[in-house]
């Protein structure tokens, strides 16, 4: 059974999707996004210089992008307007490599430096702006139910609400709001941030999440390459569980073998 990812107007057979920074080296970041077999890529525009564009096309032009979707991310953006100017020139970073198609963006407002948590309003505000001038906006979020119903009903092609503090690896801290914002969502939620462990994927994935991002789990793990395979196969695991529908839990045991028409001794 095909089981695609429909973001806007893009299709996708990877659920996992990944960042790009925080790698020791271009080569192990090379190695293991093509281990996780990812289709989505996330690079913060404010590391772009565009200026000197070849320098970051160096890197960048090594990542075959007929077979990758560019997902530019507003990160480091601490107001509304910076991240709308941020998600222009990601945009400019798309069609630069080659995709003339691609009004894709990861909106991320945080004034926060120190918990890194979500400006709901600034958001919301930047959001609206870009749906309106042509964007596929893919919000980065608290898991507040209400804020994601507001940015669909803007037009966001997903929303996307953290699992706990980003680059934290705590894991999934709030695994009741989420289930309620994938209970009320017509759009894909994307689970982004926090994610440590693969546990941790499978468990969003089995509650009806249809991906996740993450970057940190990978790119800081012991074993780079090694983690990307593991990350790969807990999203597979997960859907295939979501899909399949788990049993209930109960609250005492029951027998697996019948207990009629057993043999017993006279």
């Amino acid at each position: 059974m095909d089981d695609i990812l429909n973001i806007g107007d893009r299709f996708f057979k990877s659920r996992l999707m990944l960042g790009t920074g925080k790698y020791s080296n271009l080569q192990l970041a090379l190695k293991s996004i093509e281990k996780s077999e990812t289709e989505i890529l996330t690079v913060a525009v404010r590391r772009v210089n565009f200026k000197n564009f070849n320098i970051n096309l160096e890197s960048l032009g090594q990542i075959d992008w007929t077979k990758k979707w560019l997902l530019p991310n507003t990160a480091g953006c601490k107001t509304a307007d910076e991240a709308i100017r941020s998600a222009f020139l990601g945009r400019e970073l798309a069609l630069k490599l080659g995709q003339s198609t691609n009004n894709f963006v990861k909106l991320e407002v945080i004034s926060d430096p120190k918990y890194l948590l979500p400006d709901p309003i600034g958001t919301l505000k930047a959001a609206e702006f870009l749906v309106n001038n042509g964007f596929s906006v893919l919000p980065y979020i608290n898991a507040d139910p209400i804020l994601a119903k507001h940015l669909e009903d803007v037009g966001c092609s997903t929303v996307m609400p953290l699992g706990s503090p980003i680059g934290s690896g705590q894991g999934i801290q709030n695994l009741e709001s989420l289930k309620i914002i994938i209970e009320k969502s017509s759009v894909p939620v994307i689970v982004d941030a926090g994610i440590g462990k693969p546990s941790d994927a499978a468990k969003v994935m089995e509650i009806g999440a249809q991906g996740v991002l993450l970057n940190t789990a990978v790119a800081e793990a012991e074993n780079p390459i090694l983690m990307a395979e593991a990350m790969k196969c807990a999203v597979q695991a997960g859907r295939l569980a979501f899909l399949a529908g788990s049993i209930q839990s109960k609250k005492y045991a029951q027998a697996s073998s019948p207990i009629v028409n057993t043999i017993t001794a006279n």
